[in-house]
């Protein structure tokens, strides 16, 4: 195979990589003409949907740093993605030398990129497993090698949800990571919705359902809330992505619903 980026090659596809995507929206060069034609698809459906990538993004840098100050310092990144800036080690470890990180993806790319990036630091490793089976990943040796269960432990479920169809039950695959965290550990989530702009919500739902790796399935504000049962949500709540504990000289939407995502943190109750 041959590949139009840098990087290890990975099998040929006739559909786009929702990872792959991903980094094309957020400017990366781990990707393919496929994954860049898709994302042309989603602008011409949505303009923003750059800006609602690295708004997404942003929330995933302050949530971890709002966790290393809660004293977490061990991180489980469910569908990582490909590394990119701001990547969820280089964050808590900047805040606290010795956080320990695991990433959890299935997309060959983002796999063989993170172990590269991660080849010489001891505290952060990938997992190359499905998400959807909890028990596979929290049984993986690079998870239980660096992540004490009996230690604060925060699980990110960061824009990973809405690839996860009703038929695969998302809210028993978030019941078993929260089971097996300790009391007081964390979720961090976001999630697209289709409550804001329903007809926005439904053409992206269409096309990443006909032309990526993916299903696609977007949410109402309350089926999102639901993920965080178990939880106690900390303030400001479930909120368009902009608005979560946005930092001091961020700019604040005029009309947040525009950003079609809702993310919220919340503290195991139990």
């Amino acid at each position: 195979m041959v590949s139009d980026s840098a990087g290890p090659p990975v099998t040929d596809s006739d559909r786009a990589s929702v990872a792959r995507m991903y980094d094309a929206m957020l400017g990366g060069e781990h990707n393919f003409a496929i994954d860049r034609e898709a994302v042309a698809a989603v602008t011409a459906i949505d303009p923003q949907v750059r800006m609602l990538a690295r708004a997404n993004r942003a929330f995933l840098g302050r949530a971890v740093r709002h966790l290393v100050g809660e004293g977490v310092r061990q991180f489980i990144d469910l569908g990582s993605g490909i590394p990119t800036q701001g990547n969820v080690h280089e964050v808590a470890q900047a805040a606290s030398p010795g956080a320990r990180v695991v990433y959890v993806d299935k997309d060959p790319v983002a796999v063989a990129h993170s172990a590269s990036l991660l080849a010489d630091n001891p505290d952060a490793d990938i997992v190359d497993a499905d998400i959807r089976r909890p028990a596979d990943v929290l049984s993986a040796p690079q998870l239980r090698k660096l992540i004490d269960f009996e230690q604060p432990v925060a699980v990110l479920m960061v824009a990973i949800l809405h690839f996860v169809t009703p038929e695969e039950d998302p809210a028993g695959i978030v019941a078993a990571y929260r089971d097996a965290l300790p009391e007081g550990g964390w979720l961090a989530l976001s999630h697209a919705t289709n409550q804001d702009r329903p007809r926005t919500a439904a053409a992206v739902t269409q096309l990443y359902n006909s032309r990526a790796t993916s299903q696609v399935a977007t949410r109402s504000h309350d089926e999102i809330l639901g993920f965080f049962d178990g939880f106690d949500l900390t303030e400001p709540g479930l909120v368009h992505v902009p608005l979560w504990r946005p930092a001091p000289g961020d700019q604040i939407p005029d009309n947040p619903s525009e950003y079609w995502v809702y993310a919220g943190v919340g503290r195991k109750n139990g």
